[in-house]
């Protein structure tokens, strides 16, 4: 059997890892066991760190139009709320920048979620214009139907000569079978 030489293939994966641990304390950068267990650690750590960076930077946001919002006697979640309601689409982003840079800006935008406020949610249903806002969470969990769950043992249910209940299957249907059985 021929002999395989090869150490140019192996000498250029160790020398980019080598390369990616330039900087690194110690032997870390190099020797190349411990270089490629840190490479990968920190591979690792970037990944995680990218998820990372997005949440922490809403939290930045959102603190700052929190602070910012209080100095015009709001609070986070009611502009954020009047904003909704007033149909107004800006990011979180946005709407720090605007609190930093342009305080006549989000002056503006307070007052048009302010208004919103005052102006109450939207109608759900014309019948139910007279309600207050307190009520219409109240009426919309009164629509819902009470799930409620009972535990019975099989004796139980024989011996009283009931009939044994066979467990809910959900059919699957297609659009034709629909179509048909609307038909």
């Amino acid at each position: 059997m021929a002999r395989v030489k090869g150490g140019t293939v192996t000498r250029a994966r160790r020398k980019k890892v080598l390369k990616l641990a330039k900087g690194y304390f110690g032997s870390k950068h190099l020797l190349y066991r411990t270089a490629n267990e840190q490479v990968m650690r920190s591979l690792r750590y970037s990944y995680i760190g990218r998820k990372q960076l997005k949440r922490n930077m809403r939290k930045l946001w959102i603190a700052r139009i929190n602070a910012a919002a209080r100095m015009h006697d709001l609070s986070y979640s009611k502009l954020m709320h009047g904003l909704s309601l007033a149909n107004v689409t800006v990011n979180r982003k946005m709407l720090s920048e605007i609190a930093i840079h342009d305080e006549k800006g989000f002056a503006a935008i307070v007052e048009t979620a302010k208004k919103a406020l005052k102006k109450g949610t939207p109608v759900i249903e014309a019948a139910e214009e007279e309600k207050t806002v307190e009520e219409i969470p109240a009426v919309a969990q009164e629509e819902k139907p009470k799930k409620t769950v009972r535990k019975t043992s099989k004796k139980s249910e024989t011996s009283e000569g009931a009939e044994e209940k066979k467990p809910a299957t959900r059919k699957r249907t297609t659009k034709k079978a629909a179509e048909e059985t609307a038909e």
